[in-house]
């Protein structure tokens, strides 16, 4: 008798988007298909973590409640120490509330993808604690602060694998199915900032000028002063027409990711690619977890007969 062949599932980075991953992974198991082993990067690393730490049910129901002022009562800003944000305020709640420990505290192997920030070197992170991992993983340059890790400086690992195949394969996986989060998204993510802007003006002016007023406060707790003018420029720079700080790093960010996994799958191709469409989610919209689910979920079940052949080589 031979073994089954290994499944590894391969989660993409996106930051907010990242959500969808959730649907997806619920979209497969509708299908009748679980994997044995996760790699993911950035956001996908979270998933990842989650969905081998056995709390994937309460996981999933605290996205789905996210709302935009628990999203920034989670920000600890940390301005003038290499980011926007230090994340530890975040991840530190993941520790607490869903027991997450080591890595071989996990029920299922994980693998977490950051990159060396002064070698540009990739780094697979696969022992010790797994929050630092997953922090290590999500430091998107320019936002969120590096991690010191075993003597080097990490930051994304969506800089050198946004979609983690290899890392799969290194696992020991025998068929990876990937999910790219990036598919389809250059450009629009100027597009969808007036759309955005938009429903921002239709939320009741209590929530809205609370979600302003402590934007604000993280800002000037980093700069004393100057606070109004850099939140002009964070949000869409000088101009109405003019790209902010954030527009410039989203976008550049969404092209960089989309052109090294073209490279990357183009030499290390999966089995079974998911492309969920999320250019409608803007990168920090963690508040719109079910949007992001029910997409996920959705692209599942546009590629059913591509699962239906998958399943008939496993």
């Amino acid at each position: 008798m031979t073994d089954a062949p290994r499944i590894g599932l391969a989660l993409g980075g996106g930051a907010a988007r990242g959500w969808a991953h959730i649907g997806v992974i619920r979209g497969l198991e509708a299908q009748g298909i679980r994997p044995d082993l996760i790699a993911g990067t950035s956001v996908g690393a979270i998933v990842g973590a989650m969905a081998c730490n056995g709390h994937f049910d309460d996981f999933e129901a605290w996205v789905r409640k996210l709302t935009r002022r628990d999203v920034l009562a989670h920000m600890d800003f940390a301005l003038g120490n290499g980011g926007f944000i230090q994340g530890e305020r975040l991840l530190e709640r993941f520790r607490e509330t869903f027991g997450l420990k080591t890595f071989k505290d996990l029920q299922q192997p994980l693998g977490v993808v950051a990159t060396s920030l002064y070698t540009g070197q990739e780094r697979w992170l696969r022992d010790g604690d797994v929050v630092t991992a997953m922090r290590a993983s999500m430091a998107l340059p320019g936002m969120f602060t590096p991690v010191h890790h075993e003597g080097e400086w990490l930051v994304d690992g969506g800089l050198v694998n946004p979609v983690p195949v290899s890392l799969c394969h290194a696992m020991g996986a025998d068929f990876v199915i990937a999910v790219n989060l990036s598919d389809g998204l250059i450009g629009r993510h100027f597009i969808e900032r007036e759309h955005r802007s938009a429903v921002a003006d239709s939320v009741e002016s209590g929530d809205a000028k609370s979600w302003i007023e402590r934007l604000s406060m993280g800002f000037k707790e980093g700069f004393k002063d100057g606070a109004d003018l850099l939140q002009r420029q964070f949000e869409r720079g000088d101009h109405e027409t003019s790209p902010g700080v954030f527009d410039v790093i989203a976008s550049s960010v969404t092209i960089m990711q989309d052109r090294i996994t073209r490279s990357r799958m183009a030499g290390d191709p999966p089995d079974v690619l998911i492309a969920p469409q999320l250019a409608h989610i803007g990168l920090l919209e963690l508040y719109r977890g079910s949007d992001a689910i029910e997409e996920g979920y959705q692209a599942v079940e546009r590629i059913k007969p591509a699962l239906e052949s998958f399943k008939q080589r496993l």
